[in-house]
């Protein structure tokens, strides 16, 4: 299987997911993160390597590495490993290949369907970002970004990047963000605050964002005089970035707030999804500096 064009129009708040298996439990991975989905081929073990890579392989001229998604779910190997897939997957502008148990096939699903875990079972180490019920099962949605940064933490945000862009003044304009994994949110704030904005409201899902927004529309007040920002990931439950850029941009009281996207699925490929949707900016994770200087054309 080769993706070769992603159907979903743009703010349906809509995706397609893969939907594989690990241990016999149904995972689901989103089908703008996959390039294509390979029979299990050679794998060559790397010294010394993080004990969730299973090693490195070649495609196609490329050496890329090789995640034993068992070992990074905490779940048994697999029992019929002649029959295990590879997931090539590219996000966070880097490529990796998951090895997988199965790939059965990909559902069309509305990010309103897609829970966010509960604490009773999400635990402070959980590698799950979303729970989908579907056809009468639960189909668990990993945080792959998660998985890469405790592979690589060069990958991941650091506020080193923002110092090195010197001292900064403190500013009062706010900005509200939308963010569904809580360990990018702490990042954020902890490296945005550095950057000079202190003044931050963060939403779990851009649901929870509109439903904040709308309100101090409704309430007569002048929005551009309580919010001058949005900042919006991609990928959430109940409402995903694109279709809540979407909203703000289609209701005249919201429309003139700037929104930046800041998301692991920005490429070249991508990015008229967002300007569909009329984004003022895209940024790809974890280009922090790139973010604190999109924030200052916008809003200093």
């Amino acid at each position: 299987m080769q993706q070769t064009e992603i159907l979903l129009e743009s703010g349906t708040n809509e995706l397609e997911i893969v939907e594989f298996t690990v241990a016999g439990l149904k995972f689901g991975i989103n089908v703008i993160k996959v390039k294509e989905i390979i029979q299990l081929q050679s794998i060559t073990k790397v010294p010394h390597a993080h004990p969730n890579v299973e090693g490195i392989t070649e495609l196609r001229g490329e050496v890329l590495p090789v995640v034993d998604a068992a070992k990074a779910l905490g779940l048994d190997q697999s029992e019929n490993p002649h029959s295990d897939k590879l997931i090539v997957t590219e996000f966070n502008q880097q490529k990796v290949i998951f090895h997988v148990h199965s790939v059965t096939q990909i559902h069309r699903i509305s990010w309103s369907l897609i829970e966010k875990p509960s604490r009773l079972y999400q635990g402070l180490e959980s590698q799950i970002t979303g729970v989908v019920k579907w056809m009468g099962e639960m189909i668990l949605l990993p945080d792959f970004e998660k998985m890469m940064v405790e592979l690589n933490p060069e990958s991941g945000i650091h506020i080193d990047q923002v110092k090195k862009m010197g001292t900064r003044e403190r500013s009062a304009k706010r900005i509200v963000i939308a963010e569904d994994s809580p360990l990018l949110r702490g990042l954020l704030h902890d490296t945005l605050q550095e950057a000079g904005f202190v003044n931050l409201e963060f939403f779990e899902n851009g649901k929870d964002a509109y439903e904040y927004l709308y309100s101090l529309s409704e309430e007569g007040k002048e929005v551009k005089d309580e919010v001058q920002l949005v900042i919006t990931d991609i990928e959430m439950p109940q409402m995903d970035g694109h279709h809540l850029t979407k909203r703000m941009k289609e209701n005249n009281k919201l429309a003139i707030l700037p929104v930046i996207i800041f998301s692991s699925l920005i490429t070249n490929d991508l990015k008229h999804k967002g300007q569909k949707v009329g984004a003022d900016a895209q940024v790809s994770k974890p280009e922090i500096a790139e973010l604190v200087t999109k924030i200052d054309q916008y809003i200093l």
